[in-house]
């Protein structure tokens, strides 16, 4: 069985945040795969099904991102997971936007959910870093990504979630690889080898004048010389 965890704020007001990147992601997931309805528990919404052979829930915890790692901690030990059964995804101001990495252990680099996580679990568990950007200034961080992705970003956004949903099965199968060329497809689609070639255009050929044939005879040329 995996836990895959959506790190975001609850309530309509925060829904489109950067901040709630991870909680889109599930959502993505759940809808592409048939999941089940969300429903209260944990301290958050869960909703369950499978990816592939594996039994899987999806939980976003509802305790604010500060205090995340209480329904994950929940979650886990209630199931008997440890800590290597657990893949987060979450928002990654160190990341450019759409570009996205996958992490196994290590710090949580400020990030509060995590912070919180790491308390609750320790540090060895497994994340999806999904880039946001970074305001620039560290002091501009909380609001950053507290605001809505700008419209901007609406196209890029979309086709990162559906290439999540896409390879999502690869990850719980434990292949990062094939899971981050899954999105890679949906962000940069390979050219079809079946499109037609754009038709060569020929460039006119340089115009040549011809000079007319002389048929005078030398004597004749010698005396139009003296004319």
């Amino acid at each position: 069985m995996k836990l895959i965890v959506g790190l975001g704020n609850p309530g309509a007001k925060y829904a489109q945040n950067r901040h709630n990147i991870g909680f889109m992601a599930l959502d993505e997931i759940a809808s592409a795969h048939g999941f089940g309805p969300w429903r209260a528990k944990f301290q958050g919404q869960v909703s369950e099904g499978r990816l592939g052979s594996e039994k899987v829930i999806l939980l976003k915890p509802e305790t604010f991102m500060n205090l995340s790692g209480q329904a994950v901690g929940e979650a886990m030990r209630f199931h008997k997971l440890t800590p290597a059964d657990i893949i987060v995804f979450h928002d990654e101001i160190d990341l450019a936007p759409a570009k996205i990495r996958c992490k196994t252990g290590g710090g949580h680099a400020g990030h509060n959910g995590l912070r919180s996580i790491h308390a609750h679990i320790g540090a060895e568990y497994d994340r999806v870093r999904m880039g946001v950007g970074h305001p620039g200034h560290k002091d501009a961080v909380p609001g950053f990504v507290l605001r809505d992705f700008p419209k901007a970003d609406a196209e890029w956004l979309d086709d990162e979630l559906r290439g999540i949903a896409d390879g999502i099965v690869y990850l719980v199968e434990g292949d990062a690889p094939k899971f981050l060329n899954a999105i890679g497809l949906r962000l940069t689609p390979a050219r079809s080898s079946t499109t037609a070639p754009k038709p060569k255009v020929e460039k006119p050929a340089a115009k040549v004048e011809v000079a007319p044939e002389d048929n005078r005879s030398a004597l004749q040329k010698l005396a139009d010389r003296f004319k």
